[in-house]
């Protein structure tokens, strides 16, 4: 791998990314030279995106002077640039992104000598005769071409990446692995999986296996295709020459190289080949390649585009388009209204599309560098028609050009509408990666900018190094800053008609900050947008958007994958309405006794952490702090035995006076972890052991452990005893050491005693089975006796590791990944990397910018839609995305669901609305009334203020009084001077007597 990437990723520069794309793919990408040639909006987006990611260099030519109407798109471009060479601008502000890659500037022609140094080309604003030139260039030299450009709401992308372009990895996600139950030895060998574990492979997949005892000829074996005969079953060809299957196995997937053909782009003018964007509009991938290619005849003819909304000009594109398709063997009908908007908005560069195809176009680039994931066969056509405006006018007088930097967003919306996002209100949850691309997206919109708009964000992150990979607006002297200021500082730059119209905040969004977002703030929007990275957040911010009934739109990433979800008032379900499953947790006596992948191991070693270095720090400092500890610990019950004599041992019998000390415990903890339980393990479970049932109890999920040795020569032994020794003494404030010799030289003066098993251990084998755990000797009360008084130890604290993946000096991956690949030993489990190990204890979410730009392009187009007022659910798309594949995949969001109470429907976005404070008896009577419901049962939040079943003096006293007043005697606690509303829940039966659900209730307690 170059020196570079190896050391960006030492960096952590690519830490995230590196989970997408893996080693291999970005030791190829760091040797790939890129040509992007045009730096309008959607060059300049490609060109960042793929500077982010990593190749070997960058080149860009453009020689056009920039204009005023570029500013719509180009982040990199202002006012003071306007008749200056774009690239030549561009270029110093690309380079700031990554250190480890160039960019050049190339000012000379694009000859056949000149594109040969490139192993990608891509065209993104080039006549079309002049791109087929040099795709007949590419084409004959095997460099991989992409031509991509946008038209208003519409856009395409071409890709011809040669004859026989090998993928090496089609789908990018972990290989499938599974343990196996049986094997038949015949013609065509069946292999059948453990019982309720699916093998989840596909028909044409290769497998190989390993640890099969009696039939070991396939252990290791030549991949074998697969036949799926069912969810736990698959044959894989002839096994009847092989010895008879006795035992366990495990199979793994292997991801075999494919081949794939290109045509060249002039082949794919008249032969091409598409990938729907949305099935809903599968008719428009003909249309749309024809009218493109009219729209640059029409170009070539006249030497522009068509002006905005120009009836002429249009209707000449739509002969053209006729034209060429009277030319074809299969004439496909041709939409005139399609095409003639197609030429409408050709002139009209808007932001969110740049960025969707900003984001395709640069993973296609990633893509033909690096061999991994599944590229676009061969032309894809996308429009977001939808989002063409219909509360104002769009003429020709209003789409045309005023000399404005939003000269772009006005060919295509018009000049009124350019107004509406001008003056829009919104706020942004969250500045890192999609709350960076957002933003960016908003300058170049013009989002807020207007007299009566504003931008509001918040985030209370600061900046690390490892987010600069991804989340562009951050540069290398903003590490250790806030998101929220140094995103709104740069995108403020971007486009300085932002300039006081942004209101920053570092608070996060909760219960305990709806002081500073209360009513007033809530109720000044226009709407909110999610850059959030956890659901709860999530879910927080959409109950607050359904009660002030404001649009949320909502979006996310996984690597390659991206989800864009919009919540409109009165229409929509809200993002609380459905949820992913529940993630599968380990069972307990996996991760304790019987782990059989390095996941378990893993998990047992963060758990280890948790219990070596962080709780028991903990529990004695509050021993130390608190006079009433171990009477509150005692009515833990369970758990109470075994936090009492972790106080003890980590104040007495473990606690340090040296780092030599530190050594020992070290020392004698790797012998309790990986060599006593072992064979008190195997003491219990003999590796011979027999169920009740006669089957071998080492068997199946079950892998027999053996203890190990240890060896100070063993490089994973002596890093446990480095970093646990280390993390040790950081508990206790002494100084760490990592000098190998002053280590190996302590390990010698350790005395280790001679391990003896104990009769009578319960281990746990099932995990419905409860099982004593009675860690020590002593009696609880004997152990209560002998704790230490807290008054002996003065001031002493102990210092807890808050665990911290992204500290590479703190030990703690370090640890995780030597306590995990030891157990891992243990099981004959194959052991993980500190990278693989650190993804999964980390809980790391894989990321890459490509897939960012893209997701917050189609949230941005939603926007539109938004602020455009549409009540038509059909308008609106949620969509998910898989770059891997590709996938593209949009639909209508789903209605709000109704209910219904005496005749009257509602959703989650009705109440009742009671615009003063009243008594409880006016509140009961209202709802009589009102609406003919009796009222049962009242509650604000845990507070049950009344029932039918209320004692009658009780009842009376309440139903005389306000109910905020009732609301701070119930609660005992004071309603807040920030609060207005208040919220009731009540229960009632209709006129028929029958118990009703009916939405909630807001009372306007202050004006």
């Amino acid at each position: 791998m170059s020196a570079n990437i190896e050391q960006a990723i030492d960096e952590s520069l690519y830490s995230r990314q590196l989970y997408v794309l893996g080693h291999e793919a970005m030791k190829k990408m760091s040797t790939a030279h890129v040509l992007i040639v045009g730096l309008k909006g959607l060059g300049v987006e490609i060109a960042k995106n793929v500077v982010l990611a990593g190749v070997k260099s960058v080149t860009l030519y453009d020689p056009e002077p920039a204009q005023i109407s570029d500013l719509s798109t180009q982040f990199y471009l202002t006012e003071e640039d306007i008749g200056k060479p774009r690239a030549q601008v561009t270029q110093p502000k690309l380079a700031e992104l990554n250190q480890y890659v160039p960019v050049h500037l190339l000012e000379n022609e694009l000859t056949e000598d000149v594109l040969k140094n490139y192993k990608v080309v891509v065209i993104t604003d080039m006549p079309l005769s002049k791109q087929l030139q040099i795709s007949d260039i590419c084409h004959a030299n095997n460099i991989h071409f992409i031509s991509t450009e946008v038209r208003g709401l519409f856009g395409r992308i071409f890709n011809d990446f040669g004859p026989m372009f090998e993928i090496m990895d089609a789908t990018g996600e972990e290989p499938l692995t599974g343990m196996i139950a049986g094997i038949s030895k015949d013609e065509e060998g069946v292999i059948t999986c453990l019982d309720e574990v699916r093998h989840g492979l596909e028909d044409g997949a290769y497998v190989t296996f390993k640890e099969i005892e009696g039939m070991e000829e396939l252990n290791n074996c030549t991949p074998r295709k697969i036949k799926v005969l069912g969810p736990y079953t698959f044959s894989i060809g002839d096994t009847s020459n092989f010895g008879d299957y006795k035992n366990g196995g495990i199979f793994t997937e292997v991801k075999m190289p494919k081949q794939v053909d290109f045509k060249s782009f002039r082949e794919s003018l008249t032969s091409p080949d598409f990938l729907i964007s949305d099935f809903a509009k599968f008719d428009r991938p003909m249309q749309l390649h024809l009218g493109f290619q009219a729209l640059h005849a029409f170009v070539e003819k006249h030497g522009r585009y068509p002006k905005p909304r120009n009836e002429q000009d249009a209707a000449e594109v739509f002969e053209k388009t006729k034209e060429l398709a009277e030319n074809l063997e299969e004439k496909p009908e041709i939409d005139e209204k399609l095409i003639k908007e197609l030429a409408y908005q050709s002139q009209g560069e808007l932001s969110p599309m740049v960025a969707v195809f900003g984001g395709m176009a640069a993973q296609e680039v990633l893509k033909a560098v690096s061999g991994k994931f599944s590229p676009i066969h061969q032309v894809m056509y996308f429009d977001a028609l939808e989002a063409l405006p219909t509360s104002v006018t769009l003429s020709e007088e209003l789409c045309a050009p005023v000399g404005s930097r939003y000269d772009g967003q006005i060919a295509v919306f018009g000049r009124e509408f350019q107004e509406k996002i001008a003056n829009t209100n919104e706020f942004l949850v969250g500045a890192g990666a999609i709350g960076c691309e957002m933003l960016k997206n908003w300058a170049m919109m013009g989002l807020g900018a207007g007299a009566k708009g504003h931008l509001t964000i918040t985030d209370m992150d600061t900046i690390e190094k490892s987010n600069l990979n991804r989340q562009f607006l951050f540069r290398a002297g903003d590490v250790g800053k806030l998101k929220s200021e140094c995103a709104a500082a740069a995108v403020t730059k971007m486009n300085s008609d932002l300039k006081n119209k942004i209101t920053i905040h570092q608070e996060r969004v909760g219960p305990d900050t709806e002081h500073i977002y209360d009513d007033d703030f809530f109720e000044s929007l226009d709407g909110v947008t999610n850059a959030l990275d956890n659901v709860e957040a999530r879910k927080y911010m959409d109950r607050r958007c359904v009660y002030y009934r404001k649009p949320l739109l909502e979006s996310g990433t996984l690597g390659t994958k991206g989800n864009t979800q919009v919540i409109i008032p009165f229409l929509t379900e809200s993002y609380s309405s459905s949820q992913d499953p529940p993630e599968k947790s380990i069972p307990i006596c996996t991760l304790k006794n019987f782990p059989n992948a390095i996941e378990h191991t893993i998990q047992w070693a963060r758990d280890l952490f948790e219990g070596y270095f962080k709780q028991p720090a903990d529990n004695v400092n509050l021993y130390l702090t608190q006079p009433n500890f171990v009477e509150a610990t005692l009515k833990q019950g369970g758990s109470s035995k075994e936090t009492l004599e972790s106080v003890n041992n980590y104040l007495a019998a473990d606690k340090p006076e040296n780092f030599d000390d530190c050594i020992t415990w070290a020392r004698l903890k790797f012998e309790e972890l990986y060599s006593n339980n072992i064979r008190q393990l195997l003491f219990n479970f003999p590796p011979d052991a027999v169920t009740s049932t006669g089957q071998l109890f080492w068997s199946g999920p079950k892998r027999a452990p053996s203890p190990l040795l240890f060896d100070v020569n063993n490089k994973t032994h002596f890093d446990f005893i480095v970093h646990a020794a280390n993390l040790h003494a950081y508990n206790y404030g002494i100084k760490g050491e990592a000098d190998e010799a002053y280590i190996r030289k302590a390990l010698d003066n350790v005395m280790v005693p001679e391990f003896k098993p104990k009769e009578g251990v319960k281990i746990q084998v099932q995990e419905n089975e409860a099982v004593e755990n009675d860690s020590g000797v002593d009696s609880l009360d004997d152990l209560i006796n002998k704790l230490p008084s807290p008054s002996s130890f003065g001031s002493f604290r102990m210092q807890p590791a808050e665990f911290e993946k992204d500290d590479d000096s703190n030990h703690h991956i370090d640890f995780i990944t030597a306590a995990s690949n030891l157990r891992a030993m243990n099981y004959g489990i194959t052991i993980a990397d500190r990278h693989r190990t650190k993804f999964i204890a980390g809980k790391i979410i894989p990321a890459i910018a490509t897939t960012t730009a893209l997701v917050t392009g189609l949230v941005c187009l939603e926007l539109y839609k938004i602020i455009d007022g549409k009540k038509d659910l059909e308008q609106y798309k949620n969509g998910f995305v898989n770059l891997a594949l590709p996938f593209f995949g949009f639909s209508e969001p789903i209605a709000a669901p109704a209910l219904e109470y005496n005749g009257v429907k509602f959703t989650l976005w009705d109440r009742f609305d009671i615009d003063r404070d009243m008594t409880l008896q006016e509140f009961i009577d209202y709802f009589q009334k009102e609406h003919n419901l009796e009222v049962t049962m009242v509650s604000s939040g845990v507070s049950m203020l009344y029932s039918f079943f209320l004692n009658k003096k009780k009842a009376a006293e309440r139903l005389g009084m306000k109910l905020s007043k009732l609301v701070e005697t119930i609660s005992k606690k004071p309603i807040p001077p920030h609060v207005k509303s208040l919220i009731f829940e009540v229960c009632v039966n209709d006129v028929n007597d029958e118990d009703v659900d009916v939405p909630y209730v807001r009372v306007r307690i202050r004006q």
